[in-house]
């Protein structure tokens, strides 16, 4: 039989708290805020968590990203797809918050709205507040995105071309358009609009751009966002002073972050735990809880080193049982083995105080299950997760092999009704990080995850 231990060599130095980075109590909110971040190279299955967790929050909040991201959630059996909006919206109950560090499509936005409201999305008019800070993904920055990529031949990156790079780009260099300059003087919107729309002709003369048509578009867009826009910092502090109960959803995820993430194949904002602090302009001391949300496998969507990936029939088998096509891109998601020194390294950045497992039902009818512990460099083990990705591309991963449980956990809700051979797979898990599992995904819909405490 496999063995199920982990290599010690491979443990972490010393006891771990279930809280990483422990945080004192905040006078203001008392800790009242969660945050959920994805822990790997994104589609976790976040939107689902966020979407369970919003039944008891007041507010749910998205803090980074732009519609490059997407979030599924199942609600009575209708599929509702959230690509700027936080999925915490289908939530009566709950106000739901675009901050001033997510960049926004609006044409996009208002499709999504759209198409949401007719699969039963109601009254989202009531909840939708948005930053007037956050800055506009125009058209013309999509069509620069493409422009980009295609200048780079085989080096491109595989971003999806929904403008998110080169609306980050504009922001840094202080010619973005932000939300409160198109409700703002409108004259001085169509200034900065002509001066961004004739800085990227030079740089691409075949970049076309209508520009008395889209300051005429962005008239009628500034008359239909109006109603949604305020000081959404003030607005958070407020809440949070009174008691209220806020959820940070984070969109891509760790391995995705333009600082910790596999650069240059990352996305263009701080997915880590701090774009939560100044895409919100919330401080670190009124966060509690952070939930990393891990995959029972690994997935990643584009190019770029991917260490645990199958090529083979179990690659193929875990992406069509686990649907890996992009929300976003409908491309096919690569898919490998559980990585931990993936999550390890993100825990350190993120400091989880506990771990959402998802898509566990996935792996229901593997014979047996590989683990990734351990990277390899020359033929020596390492302790560090390389940020060259020349290093990462030629790493050797030891992995441990445990048994399948080669049966149906669909229908599970109790964690104590879980095979055997599962239960041991989310104990290697923990013990490996020093870190609980708190939630275990077995299937798409709402209720289909396990608490386990």
């Amino acid at each position: 039989m496999a063995s199920t231990a982990v290599p010690k060599h491979t443990e972490l130095n010393g006891e771990m708290s279930s809280c990483v980075f422990p945080c004192k109590k905040s006078k203001m909110g008392n800790n009242t805020v969660t945050v959920v971040l994805g822990a790997q190279w994104g589609d976790e299955g976040k939107g689902k968590l966020v979407d369970l967790l919003a039944v008891n929050s007041d507010i749910v909040c998205r803090c980074q990203g732009g519609n490059n991201a997407g979030h599924t959630v199942v609600v009575d059996g209708k599929e509702f797809d959230f690509h700027l909006l936080p999925s915490g919206i289908i939530n009566k109950k709950c106000k739901s918050v675009i901050g001033n560090g997510v960049v926004i499509h609006l044409p996009g936005l208002f499709e999504e709205l759209k198409k949401n409201e007719l699969k039963g999305m109601q009254d989202w008019q009531d909840r939708l507040i948005i930053s007037d800070r956050a800055h506009l993904v125009l058209d013309l920055h999509q069509q620069v995105d493409g422009l980009q990529e295609a200048e780079k031949g085989k080096n491109s990156l595989g971003t999806t071309k929904k403008g998110i790079g080169p609306t980050y780009s504009s922001k840094a260099s202080r010619n973005g358009i932000r939300i409160g300059d198109l409700l703002g003087d409108f004259n001085l919107f169509e200034e900065k609009f002509r001066t961004i729309a004739e800085s990227y002709k030079r740089m691409f003369p075949s970049l076309e751009v209508d520009v008395d048509a889209e300051l005429a578009r962005y008239k009628e867009y500034a008359d239909k966002i109006r109603p949604l826009v305020r000081d959404t910092v003030s607005y958070l502090h407020h809440e949070i002073r009174s008691g209220k109960k806020v959820l940070v959803e984070g969109a891509n995820a760790a391995m995705l972050d333009i600082d910790f993430g596999t650069y240059p194949y990352v996305t263009s904002s701080n997915c880590s735990i701090g774009g939560v602090c100044t895409g919100l302009g919330l401080p670190p001391n009124v966060i509690g809880e952070v939930l990393g949300v891990v995959k029972a496998y690994t997935t990643r969507v584009g190019d770029g080193p991917f260490p645990t990936e199958l090529i083979d029939e179990t690659g193929k088998l875990l992406q069509e049982r686990g649907h890996e096509v992009g929300v976003t891109t409908k491309r096919v998601r690569r898919c490998g083995w559980l990585d931990l020194i993936v999550v390890r390294y993100t825990a350190m950045v993120n400091g989880y105080t506990a771990l959402c497992l998802t898509k566990m039902d996935i792996l229901d009818t593997l014979s047996e299950i590989k683990i990734g512990v351990a990277y390899k460099l020359n033929g020596k083990i390492i302790d560090y997760f390389p940020s060259s990705m020349t290093e990462l591309s030629n790493v050797e991963v030891e992995y441990v092999t445990v048994p399948g449980w080669a049966c149906n956990t669909e229908n599970v809700r109790d964690m104590e009704n879980l095979p055997s051979q599962a239960i041991d797979y989310v104990k290697i898990i923990e013990k490996f990080l020093g870190i609980p599992v708190k939630f275990i995904g077995v299937g798409p819909g709402r209720d289909s995850i396990i608490n386990t405490v």
